[in-house]
């Protein structure tokens, strides 16, 4: 069966005036519009194209990447506000609708909103919600502690960021441990930091363990070196906020990379900043 909201490698079959004739191994086939097709290709070649419904409300086929995909998570613009709900920019040439009964609050024109993708089984149409608890759950968790994981920055709380973890959790970075400029929407990496009992994930942007911690940031200093001729005009003597807005680390860890890296005679620490030994000079 040929899916709707997500990609499907299909198999040309025929050509028409009005484009190419995809279809899967169930014998179901979807039209891919002219402006979509390739300009080389032949019959029983397979493609991959994402599917969604177009304004009859019938299968259609196009090798657009849309901005969101079935069962995730997005940051996307609302375009229009209409009697029936929000329309959003998604990428594609039909936009996609947030019904009023799935915005959290009410929706502004021209304003940014992180929605998830979500399908009505009655009718096969795609809708985005605002309402993301009803799509995230932390009663069975598929976390450990230690485990490195992909973030959406989603709120400001008092507390710190809420963060969704891995398209399926609610987490929470603490406002102490963030040494970054952080934005609703933003995609990053992260680290479980702890589980509580009550499953509330507690969230590091710094790996989790010494030896884990230092290797990371040994790596984007040395990098951060390499790329600005050897120097940089960084020392343990610099503020916490000049080294936290340029590497998005603590002074405390940024002090322990350099002692490391000093140790390992790859730096060296002047008054001035810190310089790359270079290969084969001490």
């Amino acid at each position: 069966m040929i899916e709707i909201g997500k990609y499907n490698d299909l198999r040309i079959l025929r050509h028409t005036s009005v484009g190419l004739y995809l279809g899967d191994e169930s014998g179901e086939d979807v039209l891919l519009p002219n402006k979509y097709c390739p300009e080389e290709y032949e019959l029983e070649d397979i493609i991959r194209v994402f599917v969604y419904l177009d304004y009859d409300e019938r299968k259609i086929a196009t090798n657009i990447i849309p901005k969101i995909h079935l069962d995730e998570f997005a940051f996307l613009k609302v375009s229009s506000v209409e009697s029936v709900g929000a329309f959003m920019d998604w990428g594609l040439e039909k936009e996609l609708m947030v019904p009023f009964s799935e915005q959290r609050l009410k929706m502004e024109e021209g304003r940014w909103y992180i929605v998830y993708l979500d399908i009505d089984i009655e009718t096969d149409r795609l809708f985005a919600s605002n309402r993301l608890d009803n799509y995230l759950q932390n009663v069975a968790l598929t976390v450990t502690e230690g485990e490195e994981v992909d973030l959406m920055v989603m709120q400001k709380t008092d507390l710190g960021f809420s963060v969704i973890v891995n398209n399926k959790h609610k987490g929470l970075i603490f406002q102490n441990e963030i040494f970054r400029e952080l934005n609703i929407g933003d995609k990053l990496k992260g680290y479980v930091k702890k589980i509580r009992e009550d499953n509330k994930i507690d969230i590091s942007l710094q790996a989790i363990g010494f030896e884990k911690s230092i290797d990371i940031n040994t790596d984007l200093i040395l990098d951060s070196l390499k790329n600005n001729n050897g120097f940089l005009q960084l020392t343990d003597k610099s503020s916490p906020e000049e080294i936290s807005s340029y590497f998005g680390m603590s002074k405390k860890a940024f002090k322990k990379s350099i002692g490391n890296l000093y140790k390992q005679k790859k730096i060296i620490i002047e008054a001035e900043g810190i310089r790359l030994i270079q290969e084969g000079k001490s």
